[in-house]
């Protein structure tokens, strides 16, 4: 049985102001073939909000949900919060845990589906921070992901029926995801987990014209990622004769940058520049749902001998350097 002390929530992170985006997308894009002019691009998306990336409030709303779930259900374990990409920063947050006498701490990873970059990288980056903050000695294990779970996909059900009732003329349901390389999605269960939450999420909803797309491209023009393009989608389907649709971002667990820029903001601008109404389904973020599924998947991790992180064989590194990254 597992006896976990402590919950490491294990996200992303983001810059807070203008002077900590380019430190941030350095560190993001360390080791991969990124020419610096996508990353100043990309910069250029942060500059749009001031500097300060919406993921960081999202992650102190969603610790501060679980920390209430916790103690309401007498869940008597603290809930610590650690970063990829910028502060608090994995490694520091280890040593905060050792000091306060962690030994063995569940992970939840904001990342809902199964993928290198979702799943596998953060692994690797629980690793390495326990060996850069000098906690190999602290057990650490990833809660699994929760694309599959009942609470998750009824929060998008009612994420996207509240937008059927906002717009209900829509001709079509358009889920979005992070795009990554093909060898990559080629290597998991990205893309068929994908569909299977899509197709769940339009059934319930009673939506039979749905499609899944891709937004967030990062990576070299010659190298093949997943697609179509969410833009180059939404102009095909004006063409084609549709006016109205409705924009899920499910491979998304909050409205972060990657969301409010390439959805909110460079999305919305095509389709008022067209005349394609579009109305965008909420993510996830700290319903209740999915505040209780937590709290149960961290129950059952404590009954149970072993944490299934991925398929057998699933996941593995990138073959290449320029591995797509995850949500910004």
């Amino acid at each position: 049985m597992n006896s976990f002390d402590a919950l490491l929530v294990v996200s992303f992170g983001g810059p807070e102001k203008r002077e900590d985006v380019v430190p941030f997308l350095e560190n993001v894009l360390r080791g991969k073939n990124i020419p610096r002019e996508r990353m100043l691009e990309v910069a250029e998306h942060y500059y749009h909000f001031e500097g300060r990336s919406p993921i960081n409030d999202q992650n102190k709303e969603l610790i501060a949900a679980l920390e209430a779930e916790f103690r309401d259900h007498g869940v008597k374990i603290p809930v610590y919060w650690g970063n990829r990409n910028w502060h608090p920063l994995l490694p520091d947050t280890l040593k905060q845990m050792q000091a306060d006498g962690v030994r063995h701490a569940a992970a939840l990873v904001t990342s809902a589906f199964g993928s290198y970059s979702g799943c596998r990288q953060y692994r690797e980056d629980i690793a390495r921070a326990q060996q850069a903050a000098g906690v190999e000695s602290m057990a650490i294990e990833k809660l699994p992901n929760f694309c599959d779970r009942p609470e998750f996909i009824e929060v998008m059900i009612e994420r996207v029926r509240a937008t059927m009732a906002e717009l209900p003329a829509a001709e079509q349901l358009i889920f979005t995801a992070h795009s990554v390389p093909m060898s990559m999605a080629d290597a998991s269960p990205y893309v068929r987990q994908l569909k299977a939450a899509s197709e769940h999420v339009a059934a319930a909803c009673g939506i039979s014209h749905w499609t899944l797309v891709y937004q967030s491209r990062s990576g070299p023009p010659g190298q093949p990622w997943l697609a179509p393009d969410i833009c180059e989608y939404l102009r095909a389907q004006h063409a084609a004769g549709i006016r109205s649709v409705i924009v899920c971002p499910i491979g998304f667990i909050s409205d972060h940058m990657e969301v409010l820029y390439d959805l909110d903001t460079e999305a919305r601008a095509l389709c008022d520049e067209i005349g394609l109404k579009m109305v965008r389904a909420g993510t996830a973020g700290s319903h209740p749902k999915l505040i209780a599924m937590i709290r149960d998947m961290v129950l059952n991790a404590q009954a149970s001998a072993v944490l299934a992180h991925c398929e057998a064989g699933c996941c593995p590194p990138p073959q290449r350097p320029a591995a797509g990254r995850p949500s910004f």
